[in-house]
């Protein structure tokens, strides 16, 4: 089998998690995407939601193929500008206050100026507040405290700050020497990685693939809708590769590809679940089935706008999803296989 260039993937995984892109404010990383592949000459074009589409040539023109990933992340906006010039937030995505408190945040205005600042309790410190152990974490007591020399209100407004400016987190990526990367917004940038370097391959190798296969890089998934438009009538198979979500009751790891038999919105396809088990089986690749009990996807986004396709769901295990996340290099590998494949398959 064809070296899967693991290494650059992490190498591209950085470099995608380390551009600011909450759901709604996506430009930048898609134009690196878009930029990507036009090195490949590879072309492109966005849809009006601003996703991004590429296309394969395959043998077989009549019956299509769609892989999606999304490059839009959790974040949130600024919701109120506070009389001691400190900013009221809200969120974008589905998470939890305390999974950001005490982390580094980058506001960006409507014109385009960037802020950096901390997260925090408004009752952070113990010397002055009883219940800093003990206060719920929620919107009214978490709260940013910029790195800008504010007093007020008006001074925060002064920077050209103002409610509805985007809020992104510090990623802090880091890659260990035993082989994980550590990160914020794993979810779904990982698989976004996968896919380029899986599309770069392709190209490279000259491979010949059985069908005209599309591939979306969404924008909105963590809102909902990211994956619901702009599939071609053709479209048999739809793949949306994004995380798996690990913890008590799971099978998912670490180290292998998760597909998924079921989330929120219910099963996914039997026949192509069956499908990406044989693949996976006669390829050598490691793979847990997993059910996600609090979960969407694009393609279940896909599904519920009245597509007819069938739909599949895999990827990279995630720890600590929607949090600080983390995988290792297996998972990155073990996907990528399995995709290399699913790629040269026959349909189902």
């Amino acid at each position: 089998m064809a070296n899967l260039h693991i290494e650059d993937t992490f190498k591209l995984l950085k470099e995608l998690v380390s551009i600011p892109s909450p759901s709604g404010n996506t430009n930048e990383v898609i134009q690196f995407v878009e930029e990507f592949l036009s090195e490949l000459n590879i072309e492109t074009t966005r849809n009006r939601k601003g996703g991004l589409i590429a296309t394969l040539p395959g043998k077989d023109n009549s019956r299509h193929r769609m892989l999606t990933a999304h490059v839009d992340t959790l974040g949130a906006m600024v919701k109120e500008i506070k009389p001691s010039g400190r900013l009221k937030i809200d969120l974008i995505g589905g998470f939890q206050y305390n999974s950001i408190e005490g982390e580094y945040c980058q506001i960006e205005t409507s014109s385009g100026k960037k802020y950096t600042g901390t997260i925090l309790m408004h009752q952070t410190s113990v010397h002055v507040y009883k219940d800093a152990g003990k206060a719920e974490r929620n919107q009214a007591n978490m709260e940013i405290r910029l790195d800008e020399k504010v007093h007020n209100a008006e001074d925060v407004r002064a920077l050209g700050i103002e409610v509805g400016d985007f809020v992104s987190f510090d990623p802090r990526v880091e890659i260990t020497p035993s082989g994980f990367i550590k990160s914020r917004h794993l979810d779904d940038k990982a698989s976004v990685a996968i896919l380029l370097q899986l599309i770069k391959q392709v190209k490279e190798e000259k491979i010949e693939l059985p069908y005209t296969t599309h591939f979306l890089i969404s924008n909105n998934e963590e809102i909902g809708y990211g994956g619901n438009s702009n599939i071609s009538p053709e479209t048999v198979e739809y793949l949306a590769v994004d995380m798996g979500a690990m913890g008590d009751g799971q099978s998912t790891d670490e180290y292998t590809v998760s597909i998924c038999v079921k989330d929120a919105s219910g099963p996914y396809n039997y026949e192509f679940r069956k499908k990406l088990v044989r693949l996976a089986e006669e390829n050598q690749v490691q793979y847990k089935l997993d059910i996600y009990p609090y979960y969407g996807s694009d393609a279940s986004a896909a599904i519920r706008s009245g597509h007819d396709i069938v739909h599949g769901l895999i990827g990279p295990g995630i720890d600590s999803s929607h949090a600080f996340e983390r995988t290792h290099k297996t998972s990155i590998e073990n996907t990528a296989k399995l995709l290399y494949h699913y790629l040269q398959s026959e349909m189902i």
